[in-house]
């Protein structure tokens, strides 16, 4: 059984799926691994570190040659893994909604996808989730990234010149990324809101030391979907919120959006007619910008102003701490692959919950029932 761990190509990607101390635990189980050169070097691994867990380290076509599965952050371009063996897994991060023809040439080309966010979030699964160990460093960052752009402190300062108000902090979107983010602004000194259309967030907000921001009293307060995600709410829950928001946005300093509804362009959560009600020099991450952001103007890739608040838009917000993502990242991917290694077949055989929850493509078809009814 070879596992191949592949250099990143996308752009701005600086993750890598393996890291020596996986590499020594795929070893461990019986596995060959092999590591593109410089497939490290972004996250601050070298080769030599891979070499030295026991991993043989050379070119790309190397690395491929005779894989039985291939290890991604994201899924690679099917025609870039010629020399993996027949029904080899490919196993990353697939963005099956947005890469649809990227999943179609996997299917057309016999390789079985196994894409790692569409992990169900059952209690055993937990170690698996790459959605989560990202979005949680994803959360953390976007606090520094709004304290960067923001050119006051975060917390109260009393001194003898005077004091420094502390900075209001909303974060709108409770989530793993939320729920860091209210953590990272309370650890800065920031005074912190919070809002979610899920009610159950309230005692989480509050544990956290935030205040609650929540609409009360109107149809689709749940707001609870599968797995724990978010769904779309009712035309009056959106318009009770986008009042309530309205009145507390124009009070803040920074604003954090963490929106995501799986499959769907993100939620709308701020106009541009309420980041005018904002004050000069406030600042608004959106984290959902690269799926349409919750961001009315947000552009993706960039830092732009409108009203003189700045709107943060970085792209692959986890790879910008590329060190710790990677290290999480690969733990989740050896915590999936050994949980179902099968000691007598040499390699990992998937059980019917998770097996069909995560695999894409298998036989040369698309087989994933999301896909197959999106």
């Amino acid at each position: 059984m070879k596992i191949a761990v592949l250099k990143e190509t996308a752009e701005g990607e600086r993750r890598v799926a393996a890291t020596p101390e996986t590499v020594k635990k795929f070893i461990a189980l019986g596995a060959e691994v092999a590591v593109e050169t410089g497939a490290g070097g972004t996250a601050s691994i070298a080769d030599a570190d891979y070499a030295g867990a026991g991993a043989s380290v050379g070119a790309r076509a190397a690395t491929l040659k005779g894989a039985d599965i291939v290890l991604g952050i994201q899924g690679p371009d099917a025609a870039s893994l010629k020399g993996v063996n027949s029904g080899a897994w490919i196993v990353a991060g697939m963005n099956p909604f947005g890469e649809r023809a990227r999943v179609d040439a996997y299917a057309a080309a016999g390789y079985e996808a196994l894409a790692m966010e569409f992990m169900p979030r059952i209690t055993r699964a937990q170690s698996m989730d790459i959605l989560s160990s990202q979005a949680n460093l994803a959360g953390y960052k976007a606090v520094l990234d709004a304290a960067a752009e923001y050119g006051r402190a975060f917390p109260m300062m009393m001194t003898a010149a005077g004091t420094i108000s502390a900075a209001k902090a909303f974060v709108m979107g409770v989530g793993v990324a939320g729920l860091q983010a209210i953590a990272t602004a309370r650890r800065l000194g920031a005074q912190v809101s919070a809002t979610d259309v899920r009610s159950a967030t309230k005692e989480q907000i509050l544990s956290l030391g935030a205040k609650p921001i929540f609409v009360e009293n109107v149809a689709g307060i749940e707001g609870e979907g599968s797995g724990g995600y978010a769904t779309e709410m009712s035309e009056e829950y959106q318009k009770a919120q986008a009042e309530l928001v309205s009145a507390h946005i124009a009070k803040q300093d920074i604003v954090i959006t963490t929106a995501l509804i799986p499959g769907r362009p993100a939620p709308r959560l701020i106009s541009d007619a309420q980041i005018a009600t904002m004050k000069p020099g406030s600042v608004i991450v959106d984290l959902a910008v690269e799926s349409g952001g919750n961001v009315e103007g947000a552009v993706a890739g960039q830092v732009v102003e409108r009203h003189g608040v700045k709107i943060v838009g970085h792209r692959n917000v986890a790879s910008r701490l590329a060190a710790d993502a990677s290290a999480l990242f690969a733990r989740n991917l050896y915590n999936f692959l050994s949980t179902f290694w099968d000691k007598e077949a040499g390699r990992p055989v998937l059980d019917e919950e998770i097996g069909d929850a995560v695999r894409l493509t298998q036989g040369g078809r698309v087989v994933n029932a999301r896909l197959l009814g999106a």
